[in-house]
């Protein structure tokens, strides 16, 4: 079984359908804290990190062989964790991170919230580090599609990505930050790649969950 802690509970159909068109095998149990988000935002991510851990350990008990974390935000708190809680915590955005260091060196982040830049960006570089690949990192934030997504309109919220994403000059690749941007994908119109999250995250944590990490 592979637990997803989510920090939107519009995350859970999402992943559902994509477990059901990828890994119909898969088991998942989704656990979703809003508020862990909030306070990261307030606080920053380490202010959560007790938190965090505590309902990793809440999915194992539950039987999670693997956790896959949905929030770019609090990703790297945990997957940080992963050695106090005995089974594979992956953060959903680090295939994608990976992907687009493969893509150019020249990366930019978009995002609709500031807070998942900082960790996005660090996750790239890292990645790139790895791969002993040189990389631009950029960021982008889209401004107002936030509110959209607050205001439970899906598709306007799909559609300032899109228009953000088309607006980008002089990248090789456009990271889409947050696993929640993911529909903008199929939106955009430019000729510049855009990578998404949900898809290759989930395909890492079947992974992790069926033993083969």
């Amino acid at each position: 079984m592979l637990a997803l802690l989510h920090t939107s509970p519009v995350h859970v159909p999402v992943f559902d359908a994509l477990r059901d068109d990828a890994h119909p095998w898969l088991e998942l149990r989704h656990l979703v804290d809003e508020e862990l988000l909030d306070r990261a935002r307030a606080a920053g991510p380490e202010a959560v990190a007790h938190d965090v851990r505590a309902r990793l350990r809440e999915a194992v008990a539950d039987g999670a062989r693997a956790v896959l974390c949905t929030c770019s935000t609090i990703g790297s708190v945990a997957e940080a964790s992963a050695d106090r809680i005995g089974v594979p915590v992956l953060r959903v955005d680090r295939p994608m991170a990976g992907a687009a260091v493969a893509a150019g060196p020249r990366v930019v982040v978009l995002a609709a919230l500031a807070s998942t830049l900082g960790p996005t960006s660090a996750l790239v570089e890292e990645e790139a580090r790895r791969a002993g690949r040189p990389v631009e990192v950029r960021t982008l934030l889209a401004e107002g599609a936030w509110a959209r997504f607050e205001a439970g309109d899906p598709a306007a919220y799909a559609r300032q990505v899109a228009d953000a994403a088309d607006a980008v000059t002089g990248a090789d690749v456009i990271v889409l930050a947050q696993a929640s941007m993911a529909p903008a994908e199929h939106l955009t119109t430019t000729v510049v790649p855009v990578l998404s999250s949900p898809q290759a995250g989930l395909a890492a944590g079947a992974a992790a969950a069926r033993g083969g990490r």
